[in-house]
């Protein structure tokens, strides 16, 4: 029988099980708005693709609409977030950025 071994965590962010979905974004910050499009999305956080990249450490907020088939819910559920940048990099040519998400909140 094989046994399961826990390799150590590069990024101690990464502590949720990520998805890998394209939602829209417009991300708010202390530097104006820009828009956004999430590349996967968990509990703690999210990556997403934008042309414009907030510094690492700075504050955002966004709201995101998650389907409600995502959800198991009649509607789409808009979620408020408040967060963090943590990361950013270019991959082959496409800006990206890894944000934790602090605060959340459902919106009617």
């Amino acid at each position: 029988m094989g046994h399961w071994m826990k390799l150590k965590e590069e990024n101690p962010v990464r502590t949720a099980v990520r998805f890998p979905m394209k939602l829209p974004l417009q991300i708010q910050t202390s530097r104006g708005e820009f828009d956004a499009v999430t590349e996967n999305i968990s509990a703690n956080g999210l990556l997403f693709i934008s042309d414009h990249l907030p510094e690492v450490n700075s504050r955002i907020e966004f709201t995101i609409s998650m389907p409600s088939a995502v959800m198991g819910s009649a509607t789409d559920v808009k979620i408020h977030c408040v967060g963090r940048v943590v990361r950013s990099f270019q991959q082959d040519g496409v800006k990206k950025a890894a944000a934790v998400i602090d605060e959340y909140f459902l919106r009617a």
